[in-house]
C-alpha cells in the first residue's frame, strides 16, 4: 500500500486481486479499507473495478446504507460528493468540506445491461472524520500540549504549533516539546501542515480568559460579483484598542513587509470593503469584513488582528480562505 498527499487531498492506493465468479470477472478493488481525514478537507477514495466481456455498464454509484440509494442524489451530500470515475474501470469519490457526520462505510456498486448484471463491493471504506482539539495537561508548572483527534490521521502529518496566533513549531509529534507559557493571556492552537486552515481552536492553558481568534468559516466558495461576510469571534485578555482585517496575498504592497495594512485603506478594495460588528474598548465581540462586486483576484486568504495595551495577536494564525468563482 502506498500513502500519499496530493495538493492537500488525501490520496490512497492500494493493489488486490480481483474476484472470480465462475469464468466471468467481477471486482471491486478499494483503495483501502480505512481513512481518518480532518473536519472541512477534501479526500479521494480511490477504487478501480472489472465487469464480464459483453456486458454494458449502465449505472454506477456509492452507497452508505441501503444499495439501492446513490449517495450523489441524496440532499444530505449535495454540493459535497462528485464521481471522479467513469464506466470503464475507474471508480472514484470525492468529498469535499468533510464533516462529522460524513463518517460512515462507502461502498461502490455498478449495474450493467445484463441479466443479472449487478455487483457491489463487498467491504468498503470506512471514512472517519475528526477535528482538531488541543488537550492540556499536567501541573500549574509542568504542562503539557497534545494535539488530538478522535481517529489516527492517515499519512502520518507534521503538526504545527501557534501561541497568541504566531506560528511556535513544527513536529512530527502530536505534542508539544517546549515548555508552556504559564501566562493567563496566551492562548495555543495546533494544526496539520498543508491544511493550516483547519487549526484547532485556540485554548487557555491558565484560566478561561485568554487571548484567542476564531474564525466562523475556515473556507468560503462564492460567485463573481457577489458580496461576502467573512466573520470571526475574538477575545482580548485586555481592553481591544484596535483591530484590521488584512490578506498575506498582498504583502507585496505593504510599507513594511511584516506589518500587515488595513484592507480599507488597500487601493485594490476601494469602495467595495466595510467592517462589521466592530467596536473599539471592548475585551471580545464579532467582527465582520464584507466585501462586496467580489472579483476572481479577490480569492485570497484573509485574517483578522487586534492590539490591547500591550499585546498584539500574531499575523501567522490562518483565517478564512475565499474562492471567488
Amino acid at each position: 500500500m502506498v500513502l500519499r498527499t496530493a495538493g492537500g487531498v488525501l490520496v490512497v492506493f492500494l493493489w488486490s486481486v480481483a474476484v472470480v465468479r465462475g469464468q466471468n470477472v467481477w471486482s471491486v478493488t478499494y483503495s483501502t479499507q480505512s481513512i481518518c481525514a480532518l473536519k472541512g478537507s477534501t479526500v479521494k477514495l480511490s477504487c478501480s473495478f472489472r465487469y464480464p466481456r459483453g456486458h454494458k455498464v449502465t449505472s454506477t454509484f456509492w452507497f452508505t446504507k441501503m444499495e439501492t440509494e446513490d449517495i450523489g442524489l441524496d440532499p444530505e451530500y449535495a454540493g459535497h460528493v462528485e464521481y471522479c470515475g467513469d464506466k470503464e474501470k475507474d471508480c472514484t469519490l470525492r468529498i469535499t468540506d468533510l464533516r462529522e457526520r460524513d463518517s460512515a462505510t462507502y461502498r461502490f456498486r455498478l449495474l450493467t445491461d445484463q441479466e443479472g448484471g449487478t455487483y457491489t463491493g463487498k467491504l468498503g471504506v470506512t471514512l472517519s472524520v475528526t477535528g482538531l482539539q488541543v488537550k492540556v495537561t499536567g501541573g500549574h508548572q509542568d504542562k503539557t500540549l497534545t494535539c488530538i483527534t478522535t481517529c489516527t490521521l492517515t499519512d502520518n502529518p507534521t503538526y504545527i504549533w501557534y501561541k497568541n496566533g504566531q506560528h511556535l513549531d513544527e513536529s512530527t509529534s502530536p505534542q508539544y516539546k517546549s515548555s508552556i507559557s504559564s501566562n493567563y493571556i496566551d492562548g495555543y492552537s495546533c494544526a496539520v501542515k498543508g491544511q493550516e486552515d483547519l487549526h484547532s481552536p485556540a485554548v487557555c492553558v491558565q484560566g478561561q480568559d485568554c487571548n484567542r481568534v476564531t474564525y466562523t468559516k475556515r473556507r468560503i466558495c462564492v460567485l463573481k460579483g457577489s458580496t461576502v461576510d467573512i466573520s470571526c469571534t475574538y477575545v482580548g485578555y485586555n481592553r481591544v484598542k484596535s483591530s484590521l482585517w488584512f490578506s498575506p496575498k498582498r504583502s507585496a504592497s505593504w510599507t513594511n513587509k511584516l506589518t500587515p495594512e488595513d484592507l480599507t485603506r488597500d487601493p485594490g478594495y476601494a469602495g467595495r470593503v466595510e467592517y462589521t460588528g466592530r467596536e473599539s474598548e471592548t475585551y471580545e465581540g464579532p467582527s465582520s469584513l464584507r466585501i462586496s462586486d467580489l472579483r476572481e483576484e479577490d480569492s485570497a486568504e484573509y485574517r483578522f488582528a487586534f492590539k490591547t495595551q500591550n499585546f498584539e495577536w500574531g499575523h501567522s494564525f490562518p483565517g478564512t480562505t475565499l474562492s471567488v468563482t
